[in-house]
């Protein structure tokens, strides 16, 4: 049975639903990019199908190419400019939430931490949740965060 999550910008003027099978697995990564990109010591994410996502509000698209040559699209709030999802071209058919801006964050538990060498040096991560110095390799890192979804 379907469950339905719902999330959204800090403003409210954009809002979010997913509709899934089950709370999907969250993944915090620490890397440069994602401190910067969150202003804060790392994000927390989630990979979901594309299609479990929907959308209402001002959203804005920015995109860009990445050092890989894969093109990241992500998804703004146009109001207070709050980052909501991306896509990757690199995992089609998925999109990734920023877990934080979920009405229910607060019951959310990572599964996953990558770019640990990157990691804040207060930051504790229990020794039961799987780290990684870098990115995880590809076939682990589907097993923890897409499990039955992956393609």
């Amino acid at each position: 049975m379907a469950m339905i999550l719902e999330g959204g910008c800090r403003c409210g003027a954009a809002r979010y639903t997913l509709t899934v099978d089950a709370m999907p697995p969250v993944y915090c990564c620490h890397c440069h990019y994602c401190q910067s990109w969150s202003g804060s010591a790392f994000s927390q994410q989630a990979v979901v199908p594309a299609g479990a996502l929907t959308a209402t509000g001002p959203i804005v698209d920015y995109a860009y190419d990445t050092d890989s040559g894969a093109t990241s699209t992500h998804r703004f709030c146009e109001t207070c400019h709050s980052r909501l999802w991306n896509t990757n071209t690199r995992l089609p058919g998925f999109a990734v939430v920023r877990t934080g801006t979920l009405d229910a964050s607060d019951t959310l538990m990572p599964r996953l931490h990558i770019w640990v060498k990157r990691k804040q040096p207060w930051i504790v991560i229990d020794d039961d949740i799987p780290s990684y110095e870098e990115s995880a390799h590809p076939a682990e890192f589907v097993a923890i965060v897409l499990g039955n979804a992956a393609p």
